[in-house]
């Protein structure tokens, strides 16, 4: 009977242990940028924990025929955040640095994936 419970508790701690140290799917922090709303007043958006290796197009800016790109992006994750000037992470791209400084308004984006 002893023999059983201590196989048992191996088994659970070991799950335990590969659960633990199984990689994060998501980057630690904030992502935010700026938009100019239909209102024309700017507007801030944070993104709390965003997946990493996923495409996000920026839904303010994801139409390049009805919006202007987003700007002024804050990279304050624990990823490296890389901004595309398309949607769906095509065209020109810029990588910025994990608790980075803020970027200027003049780095534009309509999407971001973030990247270890």
């Amino acid at each position: 009977m002893r023999l059983r419970h201590s196989v048992a508790a191996v088994c659970g701690a070991l799950a335990l242990t590969a659960t633990l140290a199984t990689p994060a799917n998501a980057a630690t922090g904030d992502f935010s940028y700026r938009f100019v709303g239909i209102s024309g007043d700017q507007q801030w958006v944070t993104l709390h924990d965003p997946a990493s290796g996923v495409c996000v197009t920026i839904p303010e800016a994801a139409d390049p025929g009805s919006s202007t790109p987003a700007f002024a992006p804050h990279n304050d994750t624990d990823d490296f955040a890389v901004v595309f000037t398309e949607p769906d992470c095509t065209g020109d791209s810029w990588t910025l640095r994990p608790h980075g400084r803020p970027a200027s308004d003049r780095l534009k984006l309509r999407s971001v994936v973030f990247v270890r």
